[in-house]
């Protein structure tokens, strides 16, 4: 029986994956629909919003998941896998890179700005972004995935634990410890403290 397009729409991840696994395109077709985008943008977060690499990440996950679709344990989530996918290619590329607590500031980040504002407010607002990218980018990078799985992606704890394969209580653990990290190195921005 023929699964027509608006049929393969409503499958579950894990039943794309299993049609993938006996080699039906329209099923690679609707995963990579349903997730280029969402890892373009992780890896972006991962990986100091270097474009060129971030496409060229998403490109070696897609093709390791055409020539080996049946490596997706179809009993687990597809959503924490290719994630955790995902988090092993960053760390590779951090290993290559070799620059775990140097990664430069390269992120643009999103201006949420009005234009209605006055000028004291974008440039506080500005400053804050470069500031909190720039501290995220200096966090290593087992903090970093916790935090950009947690706040950019929308992960619970548990999804974060299976992704990263590590205990609840070590994600807990590591997200206390990063946004404490961050809340000390922005803390210029907090009204308490500027009193």
């Amino acid at each position: 029986m023929r699964i027509f397009q608006k049929q393969v729409k409503q499958l579950s991840d894990e039943e794309l994956m299993t049609m993938l696994s006996k080699g039906n395109q329209r099923a690679f077709d609707e995963i990579y629909h349903r997730y280029s985008d969402v890892l373009f943008g992780y890896f972006m977060k991962m990986l100091a919003r270097d474009k060129e690499k971030c496409e060229d990440m998403v490109h070696d996950l897609f093709a390791k998941i055409i020539r080996k679709p049946d490596y997706f344990d179809v009993n687990r989530s597809f959503r924490t896998w290719v994630f955790s996918v995902a988090c092993n290619m960053c760390k590779n590329e951090y290993k290559r890179m070799s620059v775990r607590k140097h990664v430069s500031n390269d992120f643009e980040p999103t201006k949420s700005i009005h234009s209605d504002s006055d000028t004291l407010k974008k440039v506080h607002e500005s400053g804050f972004s470069d500031s909190f990218y720039e501290a995220l980018n200096a966090m290593d990078e087992k903090h970093k995935s916790v935090f950009a799985l947690r706040h950019f992606e929308g992960f619970s704890m548990k999804e974060i634990a299976e992704t990263l394969q590590i205990n609840e209580g070590t994600v807990k653990s590591r997200l206390f410890y990063a946004t404490k990290t961050l809340a000390n190195e922005l803390k210029e921005f907090n009204p308490i403290y500027n009193q």
